[in-house]
C-alpha cells in the first residue's frame, strides 16, 4: 500500500517572504535569522492563551520552520473594510500585544510588535479577521508602531474610488476604540501613521538600492515607493479630519 503524500500548495498571503507552502494542516517556510525569535514569540502567545496566531511546530527534515495552518482566506489586495471588520482587527491586535506584556521577549519595550499588520497578513473566517500570520518582522517595540501601520492599511486610502475622507476618519476612530487606544498615544496616532508611511518609503528604497532582498520586480518596488509617498501626502493633507475623529 503506497503512502499518501500531501499536496504542496504555495501560499502568497504576505509580500515579503518567498517559498512559503502549505502541506496538509501545516505551513512550511524557509528558516531565517528571525526564526528563533518567531518560535519563542509564538510559543509565548500560545502559552498565554492567544489563539489568533499559528502555533510553532519546530523544523521539518529539510530545516524549514513549520507552523500550524490557520484555515480561512487571506485578502490578496487592499480594499475597503466594514466597521465591524476594522474593529475586529483592532481588538485582535490589542489581545496579541497584551499577551506579550511583561515577558522576557519585550526587553525594555512595552510589547512585541508584529510590524506588518496589514489585511494581507490577516486570516479571515466568516468575513471577519481572526488571526495574524507572517511574524518574520516581529520585534519589541511600541504599540503605536503596529496600530499606526494597521490604521493606515485598514482605514485609509488615497485612491479616488475609495470611501470619502470622513468615512475613513470614522474608521480610524473605530479601530482606535476597538484597540483601546487612549490618552497621549491616541493623540499621536496620526503621527504614527505618517511615520509608518515614511518608513515604508525607506524600506522599499533600501530594497531598490540592494540593501534588502525581497521577492519583487523593479516596477513593483518603484510602485510601492510612489504609493507610500502618495498615502503620506493624503494623510498629511487630511490630518485635522483624522485627528478630530479621535477626540
Amino acid at each position: 500500500m503506497s503512502e499518501i503524500v500531501d499536496e504542496v500548495v504555495p501560499l502568497r498571503g504576505g509580500r515579503i517572504t518567498s517559498g512559503v507552502v502549505r502541506i496538509g494542516d501545516t505551513v512550511r517556510r524557509p528558516a531565517s535569522a528571525a526564526s528563533p525569535f518567531v518560535a519563542s514569540l509564538l510559543d509565548l502567545l500560545e502559552s498565554r492563551g492567544f489563539t489568533g496566531a499559528p502555533r510553532y511546530l519546530g523544523q521539518d527534515q529539510t530545516g524549514r520552520d513549520t507552523f500550524s495552518y490557520v484555515p480561512g482566506w487571506v485578502p490578496p489586495k487592499f480594499r475597503p473594510w466594514t466597521d465591524a471588520q476594522v474593529a475586529a482587527a483592532g481588538a485582535l491586535a490589542r489581545a496579541m500585544h497584551e499577551a506579550t506584556r511583561g515577558s522576557d521577549l519585550v526587553g525594555q519595550h512595552q510589547v512585541v510588535c508584529h510590524h506588518d499588520l496589514g489585511p494581507n497578513n490577516a486570516v479571515f473566517q466568516d468575513e471577519m479577521p481572526v488571526a495574524f500570520i507572517d511574524f518574520d518582522m516581529a520585534a519589541p517595540g511600541s504599540p503605536l508602531e503596529d496600530v499606526g501601520y494597521m490604521t493606515w492599511l485598514w482605514c485609509l486610502s488615497s485612491k479616488p474610488e475609495t470611501p470619502p475622507v470622513d468615512v475613513q476618519a470614522t474608521q480610524v476612530r473605530v479601530l482606535a476604540d476597538a484597540y483601546g487606544l487612549a490618552g497621549p498615544e491616541r493623540a499621536v496616532l496620526v503621527d504614527a501613521m505618517l511615520e509608518r508611511q515614511a518608513r515604508n518609503v525607506r524600506f522599499w528604497a533600501e530594497v531598490q538600492a540592494g540593501f534588502k532582498v525581497v521577492e519583487a520586480t523593479a516596477q513593483q518596488i518603484s510602485d510601492r515607493i510612489t504609493w507610500s509617498r502618495r498615502e503620506h501626502e493624503h494623510t498629511a493633507e487630511h490630518r485635522k479630519v483624522f485627528e478630530d475623529a479621535l477626540k
